[in-house]
């Protein structure tokens, strides 16, 4: 819904009913129980498919990401109630097309707002990996982070390391890959994410550069301007490639005084290597060629 709000076109259609999963595979035996648990059935039809949620409400999040209990609802207002954002919590009749709107959603949509349902702090706890799904939405919409919300991220930060390697990687290459990855960075840096999810990254600001050679400043903006030139869609190699092309440089930065002439890098291009293999192997990337 949110999407269709903003004029673009949705990646993919989910489907929130007072069924049960029980019910939904009655009328669809050949459904599948992604997340029966959970009240999610992944249903096939005409080339698409499409996730077919129960509403519910969720009872205790101890392991920081999924709920300990799930109770079945019959009211689209509970539902709303879990999710993470006010802008993700809209949602439309089929049959009329109305929108049903119980958080504001559609007017953070017209501020332009990040903002989490209901109290931040406890949605973040709930699940840690909406603190960088916060930076995400606001850097792809051009929004702001909400106040509270974005004061509870900065307070909660350190909590992003419970979060499993694959889905901080798959958040990151998002905002680096869908056309705004300067501002998602940005995000991070303020919020506080970027020293917890890519320390290394965070170590570039403040490493001085050659002005003759890099006019622009720091390593950390020179690493913004070439972030600010990924286009949306962009490969996610080309993406982390960019990213992490002069991680080696604080490791080897000699000031003009050490050397004699100028601030120097020797061998940066070497660790910098070393460094990346690092960080995309505790980020559980592939060791595939082509990936």
């Amino acid at each position: 819904m949110r999407d269709l709000l903003l004029g673009r076109e949705p990646a993919d259609y989910d489907v929130a009913t007072a069924a049960t999963p029980d019910q939904i595979l009655g009328l669809f035996p050949d459904g599948i129980t992604v997340g029966a648990a959970f009240g999610v059935i992944l249903v096939a039809a005409d080339g698409l498919k499409v996730e077919v949620a129960t509403f519910r409400r969720d009872i205790g999040y101890t392991d920081g990401r999924h709920p300990d209990q799930v109770v079945y609802s019959g009211a689209p207002e509970e539902d709303v109630e879990r999710r993470d954002f006010t802008i993700n919590g809209l949602l439309m009749r089929h049959d009329s097309g109305e929108v049903l709107d119980f958080v504001e959603g559609r007017a953070d949509l017209r501020r332009g707002l990040v903002r989490a349902i209901g109290e931040p702090h406890r949605r973040f706890a709930e699940d840690k990996l909406r603190m960088l799904r916060a930076v995400r939405f606001a850097a792809r919409f051009g929004f702001e982070i909400e106040a509270e919300t974005f004061g509870a991220i900065k307070r909660h930060a350190s909590a992003v390391e419970q979060v499993s390697r694959e889905r901080v990687r798959e958040e990151l290459s998002k905002i680096l890959c869908e056309g705004a990855a300067r501002t998602g960075f940005e995000l991070l840096h303020r919020t506080g994410l970027l020293p917890v999810v890519l320390p290394e990254i965070a170590a570039l600001e403040g490493i001085a550069q050659p002005p003759e050679y890099h006019p622009e400043g720091d390593v950390w903006t020179h690493t913004l301007l070439m972030l600010e030139g990924l286009p949306a869609g962009c490969p996610a190699t080309l993406a982390w490639g960019v990213l992490l092309h002069d991680v080696g440089k604080p490791a080897t930065f000699r000031s003009a005084r050490e050397t004699g002439d100028r601030i120097r890098f020797d061998g940066h291009v070497e660790v910098g290597m070393a460094m990346a293999r690092t960080i995309l192997s505790r980020l559980r990337f592939s060791n595939r060629s082509d990936r």
